[in-house]
């Protein structure tokens, strides 16, 4: 049901979690907590209560499960565990791990019936909601963690990139420079796990006095309605969402609320455009930015498709380039003496900044290797240290920024990072399959790439439609689950044994142009069947949902 909460009773919560939580789980300043909850209020006095206490939080993805869900929790280094009671058979089948690790692990509910996991919001009805003393946070500084929050990376699992209290002060300086104001009322959708909800849209909130409305997800249907509903002035957006709405059939209405200003990244300019024209005098602020990266840009002249610009003022502190990338061999080009060379105008290049105090990389909790591989050194000469963005972008005459992107392995698909590895691996674990190659590849009309696996089969076995589809389901979540599978005899490698994608993403999902078998995964029947062109033509002019 719907909750409203004020200002003074958020403050009250999460005094009293901090409190429940320093007296029955043991947490004290420098110690961190893992969360695995949706969106809702709780996730906010939550988080509040462990600042108070001078914790970190860890920021789980509710939707993985089982050695993925195991590794995020590991590598952040938390003492505890707290979940939504509903996620319960995802918490069982990772408790014996968590008991031989001491962990404690509560549930978000007043009782537990899960042995060994104890309820905490008993607990916390029996503490004092008084102000917690500032002793209690007496150490933290700017530079103390304050938030892991993952990102799938290119690299397999995903990694938890640390967030310091410094990193959550400049992300709300989107907020101010956007002109949000205690007046405002923002609409959030998107998971609080991520960092565009919670860093921008949640602290952006707090640090202007405006009011949030929380969805627990994205819903296409509700969205205007919510917006009308609520006297919503602001929406958050990623790339995907206000394509959504405009795939919406059309109503009479389209133009009937009080939204001024939509703020976020990924959206590409003919959704742009037609956004605007649709649902009214809308301001876009487009921005681009990573979880973890040093360096973001703001798009405030409303440039269609730009994700900001060249700002003299700001190159001076952000010391930013774009050099030329070999894709197909995954890596930057470099000229006869070993340095980077600068992408000329207009060409698509690796976003790389240099790493300094304005623009620091706190790089990844427990990850040492793959913070290093965030890192390009010996750039432009011996010795300098830059952060390598994974991102490809483009800078026009007039010094408009564009995102071209991303380099490698991972790709987007519903708004969300699939990294291929990941896939690759769980596909690996079906008794038929020798060897996986994951891809994204593009599909008209939609933000992102979607999944396709090449699989080479076991000698002797035969593909198994109903068995993949339940393998996938069982353990990859939906964004990430492969739509096409492509049987292949050999699955290429390169020189220094990575599989080559670029082709067959060229080559894609058509039957005409394919020749080894494909299958489409039909949600209706619930397996992978078999692709034919009537499939392949419903995919291309959308009468299938993908």
């Amino acid at each position: 049901g719907e909750q409203a909460l004020s200002y003074a009773q958020v403050e009250r919560r999460s005094s009293r979690a901090a409190r429940a939580l320093r007296e029955f789980a043991g947490l004290q300043q420098g110690d961190c907590l893992a969360l695995v909850l949706g969106n809702e209020p709780a996730y906010v006095w939550l988080w509040l209560g462990l600042a108070k206490l001078g914790c970190a939080m860890a920021c789980l993805n509710c939707n993985i499960r089982g050695k993925s869900l195991l590794h995020c929790f590991q590598c952040s280094g938390a003492k505890v565990l707290l979940a939504a009671p509903e996620l319960k058979s995802a918490i069982e089948e990772i408790l014996p791990s968590l008991k031989e690790q001491n962990v404690r692990v509560f549930y978000l509910s007043r009782t537990s019936d899960t042995d060994g996991v104890d309820s905490f919001l008993d607990k916390m009805e029996s503490v004092s909601d008084e102000p917690t003393p500032q002793s209690w946070r007496s150490n933290v500084t700017f530079k103390s963690a304050a938030l892991y929050i993952y990102t799938s990376g290119t690299t397999g699992l995903p990694k938890a990139a640390m967030i310091t209290h410094e990193r959550i002060m400049i992300a709300c300086g989107l907020a101010t420079a956007s002109k949000i104001t205690s007046e405002d009322i923002i609409y959030t959708t998107l998971p609080l796990y991520h960092s565009a909800a919670l860093l921008l849209g949640l602290h952006g909130c707090i640090m202007q006095g405006a009011t949030l409305v929380l969805r627990s997800k994205f819903s296409a249907t509700h969205f205007w309605d919510d917006c009308r509903k609520y006297n919503v002035t602001v929406i958050q957006y990623i790339g995907e969402v206000l394509r959504y709405l405009c795939n919406m059939p059309k109503k009479d209405n389209d133009r009937d609320h009080r939204v001024r200003l939509a703020i976020g990244n990924g959206l590409r300019g003919d959704v742009w455009r037609e956004f605007v024209k649709r649902f009214g005098n809308i301001r876009i602020f487009e921005f681009y930015a990573s979880t973890e990266g040093n360096v973001a840009f703001v798009n405030y002249t409303e440039k269609v498709g730009a994700v900001g610009r060249v700002n003299c003022f700001h190159k001076k502190f952000i010391q930013y380039e774009l050099i030329r990338y070999d894709v197909e061999k995954d890596e930057p080009i470099r000229d006869e003496n070993g340095y980077c060379i600068k992408a000329p105008v207009g060409e698509p290049g690796l976003l790389i900044c240099k790493i300094s105090q304005f623009a620091p990389f706190t790089g990844y909790a427990g990850a040492k290797s793959q913070t290093e591989k965030k890192q390009l050194r010996d750039v432009f000469r011996k010795g300098d240290l830059y952060f390598n963005s994974g991102d490809l972008l483009v800078i026009d005459r007039d010094n408009f920024i564009y995102f071209h992107d991303r380099v490698g392995d991972t790709f987007r698909w519903k708004g969300e990072n699939v990294a291929t590895t990941e896939v690759a691996d769980i596909l690996g674990l079906v008794d038929f399959v020798q060897e996986v190659n994951v891809y994204g590849v593009p599909v008209p009309g939609h933000e992102g790439r979607i999944g396709m696996a090449s699989i080479r089969l076991m000698e002797g076995c035969e593909f198994n439609g109903e068995k993949m589809y339940k393998h996938v389901q069982d353990y990859l979540p939906t964004y990430a689950r492969p739509r096409f599978i492509r049987i292949q005899d050999v699955i290429e490698v390169t020189g220094t044994f990575k599989y080559r994608k670029v082709q067959l993403v060229e080559q894609g999902f058509n039957p005409a142009v394919v020749k080894d078998v494909l299958y489409f995964l039909d949600d209706k029947e619930k397996m992978y069947v078999l692709m034919t062109p009537a499939i392949y033509d419903s995919v291309q002019n959308h009468s299938i949902r993908l």
